[in-house]
């Protein structure tokens, strides 16, 4: 006699499988990119230690990167449809590695301003394309689990690129340049070599972005994203000031706590992105941005570090929710020809909150910390309410 038996499909294999091989030198790229990605974080100080720069400058060459960020998304957008996702991507990349190197050598105030403008203008460039590669690359079933990986990835370099990115500015902030430059190198090439080209032909991506505002629908999710962005954004502006001024914590203590913020995305998101891709993506999308702003609101109550690492947890768990839907929806939204300038303007949205978090939440401190919070909370629900109402519009188009 003979038995056969059936082999159930492994958790990894359930994980990775499915998805193409370009999809998986994407990945690797982005996860090396991340990796490499140092200078950002470190930008104040450098500025300020290597530089010598006040305060106040170190504020106007962020807002003049800030600028260069704004129209970076929309540049990338009708690039990525008219001249190609691999080209756009690449050159992004190869132009950010360039520019690292430049602002990493400049001494002058003129030649560090104009570094931070392009490096504004470039360093993003390769989003627009990213995600519409992925939507070329991947099934419409496959595409949260495929933007959860993503995410993943994103979240597993930067965690570790901060911790290594700390300890070499100890020894020379040169070294943040040559890494994040280099990481930037292997991106491109990864992909250029690895990627095939995927736009559609030529004499199908005309029209502009008017073409992408005439469409309401997704204008109206591009503000759903936007106060999105908004809420979380607020974790790099406010968070770390009201934690550290008004709740008392030490930096040690914020950083301790939001260290659980990336271990909690590392291991939870690979182990939900095939489960919550077969959920509704408008629906799962509401209830995610529900609960950021039900952990933002708890803020307003945090006196330690322990609850301040509970509401953590708790908008932690929102975003690892929201981050394999808002590729997947601007995706079944975007004609296949226009994907990038889609992608192109969900990219505006958080440039846009980039510079409008900090604009707002520190008005908003000054009257309270629970006025701040409470107001971000509100924003969330508000944002998760306009996306049940987009929901059904979503689900037919």
């Amino acid at each position: 006699m003979s038995s056969t038996t059936v082999e159930k499909p492994s958790f990894l294999r359930s994980q990775i499988g499915g998805l193409p091989r370009p999809f998986w030198a994407l990945w690797s790229g982005t996860l090396v990119n991340r990796l490499g990605t140092m200078v950002m974080p470190f930008t104040g100080v450098y500025l300020t230690q290597a530089r010598g720069m006040s305060v106040t400058a170190v504020g106007l060459i962020m807002g003049v990167y800030g600028a260069g960020s704004l129209v970076s998304q929309l540049l990338a957008g009708v690039l990525t449809d008219r001249v190609g996702r691999r080209v756009t991507l690449s050159g992004g990349m190869l132009a950010t590695a360039a520019t690292m190197l430049a602002l990493g050598y400049s001494t002058s105030l003129p030649a560090i301003v104009a570094s931070m403008f392009v490096l504004g203008l470039v360093i993003d460039i390769y989003r627009p394309a990213s995600n519409a590669l992925v939507a070329d690359l991947v099934s419409p079933s496959e595409r949260p689990r495929a933007y959860g990986l993503l995410f993943w990835a994103i979240n597993l370099g930067y965690a570790v690129g901060m911790t290594s990115g700390g300890w070499l500015a100890g020894v020379g902030f040169v070294w943040l340049f040559w890494i994040d430059a280099v990481s930037c190198v292997i991106f491109a090439v990864l992909v250029w070599r690895a990627v095939p080209e995927t736009r559609p032909p030529a004499r199908e991506s005309g029209g502009g972005f008017g073409v992408v505002l005439r469409d309401r629908l997704m204008v109206a999710f591009t503000l759903v994203v936007l106060g999105n962005a908004l809420v979380y954004l607020q974790t790099m502006t406010m968070l770390p000031v009201a934690m550290t001024a008004v709740v008392k914590l030490t930096p040690a203590q914020f950083g301790l706590a939001m260290a659980l913020n990336g271990v909690l995305i590392v291991i939870v998101q690979p182990l939900v992105s095939g489960w919550l891709g077969r959920r509704d993506a408008s629906r799962t999308f509401a209830l995610g941005l529900a609960i950021m702003g039900a952990g933002f609101a708890m803020t307003a109550f945090v006196t330690n570090t322990f609850w301040l690492a509970v509401t953590i947890a708790v908008w932690t768990v929102g975003e690892i929710i929201v981050a394999g839907f808002s590729g997947t929806i601007v995706a079944a939204l975007a004609p296949e020809h226009l994907r990038g300038r889609y992608s192109g303007l969900f990219g505006f949205a958080w440039s846009l909150a980039a510079m409008l978090a900090p604009l707002l939440g520190g008005p908003l401190l000054e009257r309270g910390s629970h006025v701040l919070w409470f107001t971000v909370g509100g924003v969330a629900l508000v944002s998760a309410a306009g996306m049940l109402a987009l929901g059904p519009a979503i689900r037919r188009r």
